[in-house]
């Protein structure tokens, strides 16, 4: 029995040995590849965040745009017009509306007098068919400038409008 618990004595003893020697898996991960990973993260986050970008290229990109020449900007006043709503009752609603086009380039305005009478088309058949409840409140009037932007950049294809500008809107 002695020799038993000599032996097995002996087992543990080289076994606490090699256990003592090494890292354990826990200990290898906390203090090594822990800490690498949070390194890696950080740099990998400040370069994402544009820490190490040099501020002299900011400098010469704004300097280019300066060089460039400032867009002119042209309003094209569209026709008066006073269109009869769609009224479900016998009361007549009436719409007066002047509008101004806003384009980036002067030179297609005699492309764009061409197509006035397609421009004034669209605006006629969707502008008869408002209901005096369509055009209330800040949104309604919102839906009709984009509804109205959309019908005249597809009736005037190559030409880009960027905005339709109301000048006067009355409705009665």
């Amino acid at each position: 029995m002695a020799d038993e618990n000599e032996a097995s004595a002996g087992e543990d003893d080289g076994t606490e040995k090699v256990k003592k020697k090494g890292l354990s898996g826990k200990a290898l991960i906390l203090f090594i590849v822990l800490p690498l990973l949070l390194i890696v993260g950080g740099v990998g986050g400040a370069y994402f965040a544009g820490v190490f970008d040099s501020e002299e290229h900011p400098e010469d990109s704004a300097e280019e745009v300066v060089e460039e020449a400032p867009k002119v900007v042209v309003f094209y006043d569209l026709p008066e017009m006073l269109i009869n709503l769609n009224a479900s009752t016998n009361d007549a609603s009436f719409l007066k509306l002047a509008i101004a086009l806003e384009l980036d380039d002067e030179t297609v305005l005699p492309e764009l007098e061409k197509l006035m009478p397609r421009i004034m088309d669209n605006f006629q058949v969707y502008l008869r068919e408002l209901r005096r409840e369509d055009l209330k409140g800040s949104a309604g009037i919102y839906r009709l400038k984009e509804e109205l932007l959309y019908r005249i950049n597809s009736s005037v294809k190559p030409i880009q409008v960027k905005d339709v500008l109301f000048k006067e809107m009355l409705v009665q």
